[in-house]
């Protein structure tokens, strides 16, 4: 489990790989100065609820990865989250998207 922090008084963990994949989108509104919300599902032991950050180009935030190699990147979940970015209601979590194997064409 990697950790976000934000303003050094928040932090949250995700996985890795999703860590990894908010680091990039992040990143790529916050290096636009753009600013939005980031929410997400807290875990069972502090609730259950749902936090909610405004995520600002002026606010530092760090990410800690657990593992020392960086996960894969699937360009579908970026491009979706960064969709979800740029709404009103801003960042959340979704499924990572899984691409389909792919299948061989049958002669006809």
């Amino acid at each position: 489990m990697g950790t976000l922090t934000y303003d050094s008084t928040l932090s949250a963990d995700f996985d890795d790989r999703t860590l990894a994949h908010l680091q990039m989108v992040m990143g790529a509104k916050l290096r636009r100065n753009e600013a939005f919300y980031f929410s997400w599902k807290d875990d069972h032991s502090i609730g259950n609820g749902r936090s909610v950050i405004w995520m600002h180009p002026t606010i530092p935030i760090s990410f800690k990865f657990f593992g020392s190699r960086p996960p894969a990147i699937n360009r579908e979940w970026i491009d979706e989250l960064m969709l979800l970015a740029n709404t009103p209601s801003g960042l959340y979590l979704v499924p990572e998207p899984t691409t389909p194997a792919s299948t061989a064409k049958e002669d006809s």
